[in-house]
């Protein structure tokens, strides 16, 4: 289930695609989803877009990285 303010979306991905998003998660310490969702602001912001810092925890602590 999603965090709450946080959007639900069904993702149609390559096997390949996503066991490589979860390699790099778990080298990278991340979950699967938080993994996708750092990926994104990563590309929003090489294109230019401003976008929100990222939300954190509910213990207080920012996504890793």
């Amino acid at each position: 289930m999603a965090s709450p303010g946080k959007k639900s979306y069904p993702l149609r991905i390559d096997p390949e695609l996503w066991a490589e998003i979860e390699r790099l998660a778990a080298h990278e310490l991340r979950s699967a989803n938080a993994q996708v969702e750092y990926l994104l602001r990563e590309a929003l912001a090489r294109r230019g877009r401003k976008i929100k810092p990222a939300p954190t925890d509910d213990d207080g602590s920012a996504d890793r990285k």
